[in-house]
Parts: structure tokens; C-alpha cells; sequence
């Protein structure tokens, strides 16, 4: 199986696990933040499309990401398979993608999705930090600074973004859930989704994927 896509909540260690997968099975990953920032920074035309919503705080519509994500898998690279990260997020964009693939690679093989309780998913993204200065993460429970609010290597401030609040945290998982309850039973009734524990180490969770991918 090399045609896969990794669904989970903020925090479940969805773009980690998408790049570690993506090396085993020998293929590209493709995260849907890199391709938007990789698309503004060429200043291509979908990139300027997205820009005009993006700067004004709305969301970008499906047909320009779709757009996007068409061309990348449209790449000869991509023939043999990929990991998406991100992609899709919504009903139609999964249609959009199972029109793409018929078109060139052919269906999806799989679907994981990595559920991690609620409970966890917040301590996870709400004791994030990050260096004002040079941008270096830290986790108050997992990877503190050595002296509290400073950052290890260029004793700058730390400081938590307002995303990562714990209120924004509730906020971010509900409007998650909402999206992605109707994808992942889009995909179950697909025959293509199955649930991965993302509760352990990294390399525990990755073999679980795998796993199920052999």
C-alpha cells in the first residue's frame, strides 16, 4: 500500500508520522502547509488566489487548494505513490481527490487515522511554546527550557502563541471534529479507513501504521 492519507486532530503527531511513513514506504508526503507556503512563496497564481483570502482572514475555498494538491500529484514522482498530510480536510475535497487519482494513479489504499483522547490532545498543544527570537519549540511537560521563559540557545523569551491557549485548543479540536466526523465516515463507508492509537512513543505509533500498511 503507497497511496495513503493520515487524518488525526492538532497535536495527535499527524506530520510526524506522515514523513516517517512516507520514507519507509520510498514516496513523497506532502503536508498541505508547506504546499500553501511553497505556492506564496513562487508567487504562482493559485498562490496569489489563496493570498487574497488568506490576508483578509478568510478561508481559501476548496478549488484552490484542490488545485494545488492536483498538481503536485500530477508530478511523474507521484506515480508510484504518496503520504498526504492535511488533505483532505473536507467531504469535497475528498471527492476532488478520488476524481484526481482515477484520472492518473489510480484509488487510495488506505486511510489512518491517529485518535489520541481529547484530555491529552490539550496538555499536548497547550503547554507549547516558542522562542520569540529564533523560533526554537518547547513543551512545558515534554521539552521545558532549561531556565523557565528563556529560550536554551539564545536566551531570548518564550512565549505561547494565542492558538495555543487552552480555551483556542478546545476551540481548534471542536471545529476539527466537525469537519473531520463526516470524512471519516466518508472513508469507512469506503472500506479504506482504520483507527490508529496515537497514545505512546513515536516509533511505537509509526510501527501500528505500518502495521497496518504491510
Amino acid at each position: 500500500m503507497k497511496k495513503v492519507v493520515l487524518l488525526g486532530a492538532p497535536g495527535v503527531g499527524k506530520g510526524t508520522q506522515a514523513s516517517g511513513v512516507a520514507k519507509s514506504l520510498g514516496v513523497n508526503c506532502m503536508a498541505s502547509g508547506d504546499l500553501f507556503r511553497d505556492h506564496l512563496s513562487r508567487e504562482t497564481e493559485l498562490g496569489s488566489k489563496a493570498k487574497s483570502y488568506m490576508s483578509v482572514g478568510e478561508l481559501v475555498p476548496d478549488e484552490i487548494t484542490i488545485g494545488m494538491v492536483t498538481q503536485w500529484l500530477n508530478k511523474g514522482e507521484q506515480t508510484n505513490g504518496f503520504v498526504l498530510d492535511g488533505f483532505p480536510r473536507t467531504i469535497a475535497q475528498a471527492k476532488a481527490l478520488d476524481n484526481v487519482l482515477i484520472i492518473g494513479a489510480g484509488s487510495l489504499d488506505r486511510v489512518i487515522h491517529i485518535v489520541v483522547p481529547v484530555s491529552e490532545l490539550i496538555e499536548r498543544l497547550s503547554g507549547r511554546y516558542i522562542c520569540t527570537k529564533c523560533q526554537k519549540p518547547y513543551h512545558l511537560v515534554s521539552s521545558p527550557p532549561l531556565i523557565e521563559n528563556q529560550c536554551d540557545d539564545c536566551k531570548a523569551p518564550i512565549y505561547q502563541r494565542d492558538d495555543d491557549s487552552s480555551d483556542a485548543v478546545k476551540k481548534r479540536l471542536e471545529v476539527y471534529e466537525e469537519q473531520t466526523t463526516p470524512l471519516v465516515e466518508y472513508y469507512l463507508g469506503a472500506g479504506l479507513l482504520t483507527e490508529v492509537d496515537g497514545v505512546g512513543e513515536i516509533d511505537d505509533v509509526r510501527a501500528s501504521i505500518q502495521e497496518v500498511l504491510a
